[in-house]
C-alpha cells in the first residue's frame, strides 16, 4: 500500500491540515479498525468522537471540526475527500496490453496495442476496441460493437452486436447489453416476434452492475447518457432513453420507449411504464409504479406513483382509518343502526 505525507493528502483533497504537516500515512481505515499511520474519515459529531478515540494518525474532516488528539485533513465535503482518499490508497489493477492465447479474436477487428483481452474472450466482426481498453476474461464482443477509450468489462459481460461503448464505460460480471426487446403481436392466436434490428449506445462514463440487462432498439437505439451509474439487478427495455448523470437503484424496471431526463434518481425497485416521460432532476421513492408522466424536479412515491405530498397524506389517512373504524362502528351501535 503506498505512503503518503499528511500535507501531501491534504494537498491532494483540495484540504488543509491541522497538526504536523510531514507525519507519514501508510493507509486507510475506518475508525473501529484502524491502527497507527491509518488515516480515517468522519462526517458526522458520533463518527468524529469514534475517530478520536481510535488507533488512526489523522482523520479527514469538515471544516467545522477541531481536534487536540489526533491531526486533522480539513476539507470542504468529508464523503467526496473519502472517495479520492479510497482511491489513492487502494488503486484499480492494472492490466497489461497484449491478448491472450485462448481468446478469439476475429480478423477484421481493430483493437488498439494497449488494450488487454484476456483468457477466452470473443471480439466479432469489425469491433472497434479503443486505447486501455480491458476484457478481464470469458468477454463476448459481438459484430460491430465499439468500446471507447478506458472502458473495462469484467468477467462474464456479453455484448451484442453493434453495442457502443462511450469512454471509461465500467460493466460488471453478469450484465448483457444490447439483448432483443420483449416485442412480439399476436397474430392468429400466436404471438409474432417483432425483430429488434436497432442498437444500444452507453455513454461516457457509466457504471453499470451486475447482472444488469439493457435491451437493443426494435429500430432505433437504446440510450444510457454519459456519467450515468446503474446498479445491480437493473432492466432497461428497448428504447428507453436515459438522460445524463441519473442513477438507478437496484431492481428497477423501465418499460419500452420510456424517457428520462438528467439528474433522475430511481430509488430500488422502481417500475416505469412504457412511452412515459420522466423530467429533469425527478425523485422516485422505493417500490413506486409510475404510471404518468412526471413534470422537471418533482419527488413522486407510491402505488400508483403520485406527488409526494399527496402520497403522504394518503398514508397518514390510511394509518388513521382502524381508529376512524371503531368511531363509525360505536356511532352505529348508539344510534341502533343493524350490522349491515
Amino acid at each position: 500500500m503506498a505512503s503518503i505525507t499528511t500535507a501531501e493528502i491534504a494537498k491532494l483533497l483540495a484540504g488543509e491540515v491541522v497538526g504536523d504537516a510531514n507525519t507519514t500515512l501508510t493507509g486507510f481505515a475506518t475508525a473501529d479498525q484502524a491502527k497507527p499511520g491509518d488515516l480515517t474519515f468522519a462526517e458526522t459529531e458520533e463518527y468524529f468522537a469514534a475517530a478520536e478515540k481510535s488507533a488512526a494518525t489523522a482523520i479527514i474532516a469538515d471544516k467545522k471540526f477541531s481536534s487536540t488528539q489526533k491531526i486533522l485533513i480539513r476539507v470542504p465535503n468529508a464523503r467526496i475527500a473519502f472517495a479520492k482518499a479510497l482511491a489513492y490508497f487502494f488503486p484499480e489493477p492494472k492490466f497489461s496490453p497484449g491478448i491472450h492465447p485462448s481468446a478469439v479474436i476475429a480478423k477484421s477487428a481493430q483493437i488498439d496495442p494497449s488494450a488487454h483481452i484476456g483468457p477466452h474472450c470473443t471480439v466479432g466482426e469489425r469491433a472497434k476496441l479503443g486505447a486501455n481498453v480491458v476484457l478481464q476474461s470469458n468477454n463476448f464482443v459481438g459484430d460491430d460493437s465499439v468500446l471507447g477509450d478506458d472502458t473495462n468489462l469484467f468477467p462474464n459481460v456479453t455484448l451484442y452486436s453493434r453495442t457502443q461503448l462511450g469512454a471509461r464505460v465500467r460493466i460488471h460480471s453478469g450484465s448483457v447489453i444490447g439483448s432483443d426487446g420483449f416485442g412480439y403481436v399476436l397474430d392468429g392466436g400466436i404471438h409474432r416476434k417483432i425483430p429488434q434490428i436497432g442498437s444500444t449506445v452507453i455513454g461516457d462514463d457509466v457504471e453499470i452492475g451486475s447482472n444488469v440487462s439493457i435491451d437493443r432498439g426494435a429500430l432505433g437505439a437504446t440510450v444510457i447518457g454519459k456519467g450515468t451509474k446503474i446498479d445491480n439487478q437493473v432492466h432497461i427495455a428497448h428504447n428507453v432513453k436515459v438522460g445524463d448523470h441519473s442513477i438507478l437503484c437496484g431492481q428497477v424496471g423501465i418499460a419500452g420507449s420510456a424517457t428520462l431526463g438528467n439528474y433522475v434518481v430511481l430509488a430500488g425497485q422502481v417500475g416505469i411504464a412504457g412511452h412515459l416521460k420522466i423530467g429533469n432532476q425527478v425523485t422516485v421513492g422505493s417500490k413506486s409504479g409510475v404510471m404518468h408522466n412526471i413534470p422537471d424536479g418533482e419527488m413522486w412515491l407510491g402505488f400508483p406513483a403520485q406527488p409526494d405530498k399527496q402520497a403522504k397524506r394518503i398514508v397518514i389517512a390510511l394509518q388513521r382509518l382502524p381508529d376512524l373504524l371503531k368511531k363509525v362502528a360505536a356511532w352505529e351501535k348508539k344510534l341502533g343502526a343493524n350490522e349491515e
